[in-house]
């Protein structure tokens, strides 16, 4: 039998194309425990309908309804390829507005939100938890995943339900991804601390339901206290057979999808395919566990762990957070803001998102909030004409050509981006921290990026509208040909009565001439000379 990618997965490492090594900085955040309560109440929840990847989620509650913690305050959409994933109250208390609100976005566009006020008694909506997990089937597992509205947690946020559709049978290793390869962030490294159980029993799930063979947890190098944590629960629940903890050397952006997988299997995912092509399912540590409180304890993905660190926060930390959660609520809880802060960032320093005011709501995509003082932060330089150094080109990770890729996107040549790969960078900012004439690559890379699904969307209503176009032309073909093959039917119809009047014209003309011929030849018993031969 051939040899398949994953049967020596973790045996050896190996190295995937470029990467740095940075300054990590969680010790700020990583030497205080976790709390044991979680953050007060806020006096107002915000709640963006779309905090996913896919369709935006479908409103299902109303202003002025009370709502429970848990209830589900919007579905997914319908349609499309990703159809986005459910967003449920994180509290107990009554819809007070269903509007358009600042999120935290790239695009610094408002979003459409629901705003809840608690009623402070945090009461819950009826859960349906499971005895046993072993009874479920694969359909049942991606109904409560999709019900508890679980997402990537590691910084995607793909619905995690469309992510486990299709892949029954073709899944032998699932990789649980606890490297936190960007400085600052240390919320899985807290979760794999404090609750190791969740994240094994949420692997043993998926095991079971998708008869999966083998179990790997990747974690950093130094990470000694989670190594112990994790190898402890694996003993306790009897795991050891295909459950295995593997740790990687320290170099950014090693926890990537693709990175990881090459640096486990020596393997590269393809081209524009996903790594089920290896028989690999890659799941991040706080996702397995949010998919056992949804399976096991019916609890939907109403909070996450939240790393509050930088130099700009008075006590970094590790802290539970609902959903909705203004993030001044966070940093409050933290001590405050030191003197001198510069910049706030939901993220890391390299892939975060920079904040206008900390007055924005925490999504499910909320890693962490970095606070950073001037003195973390370099000088604006202008950006300076590229010199052709290389550097970009020697520390990508995915093989790319950064300084190809910015001159072809200056030059508004988007045609030529999808033979240069755009779509393989995972915009980690690694050619942007070496680049020394400071050109934004990653804004560059973004825009191109936009462009491109722009130019998609035209084409695809393009190719809608010459489709309609095509079937009506067909349309009116056909009912053009149906009108004439109706009028040639007429045509013999008449054609055909015609001759018919024609024939019994004749037959009668006929059957006058006979009776002409007939009364021809009778003789006349009205002449003179046969009344006299009878009188």
């Amino acid at each position: 039998m051939a040899q398949r990618p994953t049967d020596n997965i973790g045996k050896y490492l190996h190295n995937f194309p470029g990467g740095l090594k940075l300054r990590h900085h969680k010790a700020l955040s990583c030497c205080k425990p976790l709390p044991a309560r979680y953050l007060p109440l806020s006096t107002e929840y915000c709640i963006p309908v779309s905090q996913h990847l896919g369709q935006p989620a479908e409103v299902v509650v109303s202003v002025g309804q009370q709502v429970k913690k848990g209830q589900a305050l919007s579905t997914p959409g319908k349609t499309g390829n990703a159809p986005g994933a459910f967003v449920h109250a994180p509290t107990s208390g009554e819809i007070t507005a269903i509007e358009k609100r600042p999120v935290p976005h790239p695009s610094g566009l408002n979003s459409l939100c629901i705003v809840l006020q608690p009623d402070g008694k945090d009461r819950w909506v009826e859960l349906e938890p499971v005895d046993d997990y072993r009874k479920l089937d694969c359909d049942e597992l991606i109904q409560r995943v999709q019900a508890a509205g679980i997402v990537g947690l590691g910084g995607a946020v793909f619905p995690t339900d469309i992510k486990l559709q299709g892949t029954s049978c073709l899944i032998n290793t699932l990789i649980l991804n606890g490297v936190e390869c960007e400085p600052y962030i240390s919320c899985d490294e807290t979760l794999m601390k404090q609750a190791p159980g969740k994240i094994i029993e949420g692997a043993l799930i998926l095991c079971h339901v998708f008869k999966i063979e083998k179990v790997i947890i990747a974690i950093e190098d130094p990470m000694d206290v989670c190594n112990l944590e994790l190898e402890q629960s694996i003993s306790e629940f009897n795991a050891g057979d295909c459950v295995e903890v593997i740790r990687v050397p320290m170099l950014y952006p090693e926890g990537g999808e693709r990175q990881l997988i090459q640096v486990l299997s020596g393997h590269e995912v393809p081209a524009g395919q996903l790594p089920i092509s290896l028989g690999i399912l890659v799941q991040n540590v706080a996702t397995v566990a949010a998919i056992r409180d949804a399976v096991i304890d019916g609890i939907p993905l109403i909070e996450r762990l939240v790393t509050v660190t930088g130099a700009g926060i008075r006590e970094p930390q590790n802290v539970h957070a609902r959903i909705g959660t203004p993030i001044a609520d966070l940093v409050d809880f933290c001590g405050g803001y030191t003197a001198g802060i510069a910049r706030l960032v939901m993220g890391g320093p390299l892939m975060g998102l920079g904040l206008r005011n900390d007055q924005l709501p925490i999504i499910k995509a909320s890693n962490c909030v970095l606070a950073l003082t001037h003195a973390d932060i370099t000088s604006t330089q202008p950006e300076m004409p590229c010199i052709n150094c290389g550097n970009c080109v020697s520390v990508c990770p995915a093989g790319l050509l950064p300084q190809t890729l910015q001159t072809v996107i200056r030059a508004e040549n988007f045609e030529a981006l999808e033979s240069l790969n755009l779509d393989a960078c995972i915009e980690c900012g690694c050619c942007d921290y070496v680049c020394p004439s400071h050109i934004p690559l990653v804004d560059y890379f973004r825009y191109g990026k936009g462009e491109q699904r722009a130019q998609a969307k035209e084409k695809q209503e393009s190719d809608i509208a010459r489709l309609r176009f095509e079937r009506r032309e067909q349309r009116l073909e056909k009912q053009q040909a149906e009108r004439l093959a109706r009028h040639q039917r007429r045509k013999r119809a008449l054609a055909g009565s015609s001759s018919k009047k024609d024939s019994v014209a004749a037959a009668i003309a006929r059957a006058k001439a006979r009776k002409q011929v007939l009364a021809a030849n009778q003789p006349d018993t009205n002449s003179e000379t046969g009344k006299g031969e009878n009188s």
